[in-house]
């Protein structure tokens, strides 16, 4: 999921000032809005009602043309065309512009920026890109959570050293535009409108594939992902485990909130640490003994009638510590008793649901 970030924010009557340098470290630029002028964050600016930063001027005109690290966070951006970013190019390579209103990238400003490692856009107004992205050759790290595209962008086939990918919550409805991006080591596509997890073949290098929150229906086409070390596709439509024989490296297996109905697949995954089919239909512990790795497994909110699996399943996993098993039948007819029996059959946990167990 997304990297936590440090807020800033200004006024426009807040003096601009870059960090003061060090010989040793990177020229970096923050813009800083006292806290208590601040907006408060229940109370989410109208963006009718605001008067844009950057309409007028420049006032980046303070911050040194060898800056590094630019940090413009909730500053009410609708523009870039007066910044003058391109006399940062020669030396600028993370530039966060994090809950603005920009709705546009110029390319000729952007084709300029081409030492840029990280670029965020987390929540703003884009629709499109365009070809503003295509000649950043170094950017490893883009962020564009929570705007309005509706497809990848096309020129992200030209990022060759792009390894990091953030599309949280836009409006895509297929996932395109990834076949150049072999060393993509990150992929979260979560809160879109995918229905078929496709053209992923060439992401050889692939450790990470966040998919939640989707409309996706299958588990299909991860074959050639055989580094891929997490998996998450909560809160789709899938009913079936299945397709997953070549992730044999797979360590992390989110599936909560789906159609799933057995557990089943899994034969090839013994490296399983994390699995997690909470809410969903199961009826059943089964198919678990093998995955002598495991840590947590989470399965509550299903259909389980009893615990009788629980022993013969779990038993011999020594490396099991926490174990989700609240809201199924088994704890409904036996409220008292659940816990207990859960403990005695499995004294290896160090959690049961949400509450730890005590060392007597």
């Amino acid at each position: 999921m997304q990297p936590s970030a440090d807020i800033s924010q200004l006024t426009e009557t807040t003096p601009v000032i870059p960090e003061p340098s060090k010989t040793s470290e990177a020229r970096s630029a923050r813009v800083v809005l006292p806290e208590a002028e601040a907006e408060s964050d229940d109370e989410p600016l109208e963006e009718a009602s605001i008067e844009e930063v950057g309409e007028e001027g420049d006032f980046l005109e303070d911050f040194p043309d060898d800056t590094e690290d630019l940090e413009l966070v909730h500053v009410r951006i609708g523009s870039l065309a007066n910044m003058r970013l391109p006399r940062f190019a020669g030396h600028l390579k993370r530039m966060c512009l994090r809950q603005n209103f920009i709705s546009y990238l110029d390319p000729e400003v952007f084709h300029l920026l081409t030492k840029l490692e990280e670029l965020d856009f987390y929540d703003n107004k884009l629709k499109t890109v365009d070809d503003a992205l295509d000649r950043l050759i170094n950017l490893g790290v883009l962020d564009m959570s929570f705007n309005l595209l509706k497809a990848v962008p096309d020129g992200l086939k030209y990022l060759t050293s792009l390894h990091t990918v953030y599309f949280v919550q836009n409006r895509i409805s297929k996932i395109t535009g990834l076949e150049m991006s072999t060393k993509l080591r990150s992929l979260e596509l979560g809160g879109n409108r995918i229905r078929k997890i496709e053209n992923l073949d060439a992401l050889v290098n692939l450790e990470e594939l966040w998919l939640g929150k989707n409309k996706i229906t299958t588990l299909e086409n991860l074959s050639t992902l055989k580094k891929l070390k997490i998996l998450s596709l909560q809160s789709n439509r899938i009913t079936k485990l299945e397709n997953l024989e070549a992730l044999e490296d797979l360590e992390q297996l989110y599936l909560s909130h789906n159609g799933i109905t057995r557990i089943e697949g899994l034969e090839c995954n013994v490296k399983l640490t994390t699995f997690d089919v909470g809410n969903n239909f199961i009826p059943a512990i089964e198919n678990i003994s093998h995955l002598t790795f495991l840590e947590e497994l989470w399965m509550n909110g299903n259909q389980i009638p009893d615990l009788q699996g629980l022993e013969p399943q779990l038993g011999k996993l020594s490396t099991l510590e926490t174990l989700y098993l609240e809201a199924n039948p088994c704890q409904a007819k036996d409220m008292t008793g659940y816990r207990r029996k859960i403990m005695l059959a499995l004294p290896q946990l160090k959690q049961i649901d949400a509450t730890y167990v005590r060392v007597s």
